[in-house]
């Protein structure tokens, strides 16, 4: 298995074996579970148990077994979203097929006074941003235009298959959080490239995978990430070129 050499010198990735499962990643790295390319294929069984994502990361995003429901950690908790929007705690038991996590620190906190549409809230963290990939985590009075999928039976689907059915929810004036990460173009394949952002209430009750967002007043806190650890099921390999077109599709359909 080869990285692209671009990658290599964007992020430093590096595929981990069992016997580093249970170490806590460093400073400005993340932690990840499979790649996109397999989610995208279909893969929705998963390997990795939620106690040993944790220990890499309090923050971060993913999906669960059977694609059931979006998957947020924040605070060190993680938290799955069903299709109503409503959320449930995800035991340490439960597995994920894709989710990436970091110990979050922040570099640079920006506070926002003024409304900030979904656009103008990511130019403003591209424009406070010090590095190619990075963490990101919003705190504050938010409108957020969400997703989630319906659980999901073998034989598997295609991603881009389920995400017709997926559930769309408007969760307006809460306070909460955004979680998230923004990766390269040159992951595509490993990672989703651009943007992609989580939401969580701050009493618990509601989340999604953030389709648009409006930010009416809060704290923007950007953590860079420097290295990319992933950890491979059995029979994910990575991926030999970019991602399928289908992820633009996944990631904006709403």
């Amino acid at each position: 298995m080869a990285f692209d050499p671009e990658l290599i010198a964007a992020l430093h990735p590096r595929v981990v074996g069992a016997a580093e499962l249970e170490r806590p990643e460093p400073a400005h790295a993340a932690f990840q579970a499979a790649t996109i390319d397999a989610l995208l294929h279909g893969r929705y069984q998963g390997d990795l148990d939620i106690a040993t994502l944790l220990r890499h990361g309090d923050l971060g995003l993913g999906t669960v077994d059977h694609l059931d429901g979006e998957l947020i950690v924040v605070d060190g908790e993680a938290w799955s979203a069903r299709v109503d929007g409503s959320l449930r705690p995800v035991p340490d038991d439960e597995h994920t097929p894709f989710a990436v996590v970091t110990p979050f620190s922040a570099d640079v906190e920006v506070a926002v006074q003024e409304p900030l549409e979904h656009d103008a809230l990511l130019a403003l963290i591209d424009r406070h941003a010090r590095d190619a990939a990075h963490a990101v985590r919003v705190d504050g009075i938010l409108d957020v235009h969400a997703r989630s999928v319906p659980r999901q039976d073998p034989p598997y689907r295609p991603l881009v298959e389920v995400v017709q059915e997926q559930h769309v929810f408007d969760l307006r004036g809460v306070e909460g959080t955004l979680v998230g990460f923004r990766f390269p173009t040159v992951a595509e394949g490993v990672e989703v490239p651009g943007y992609h952002l989580h939401a969580i209430a701050a009493d618990r009750s509601s989340g999604g995978h953030v389709l648009g967002c409006r930010l009416w007043r809060g704290t923007v806190r950007i953590g860079a990430v420097t290295d990319l650890h992933l950890e491979l099921p059995p029979g994910v390999e990575l991926p030999t070129g970019r991602a399928s077109g289908d992820l633009d599709a996944v990631e904006h359909r709403g």
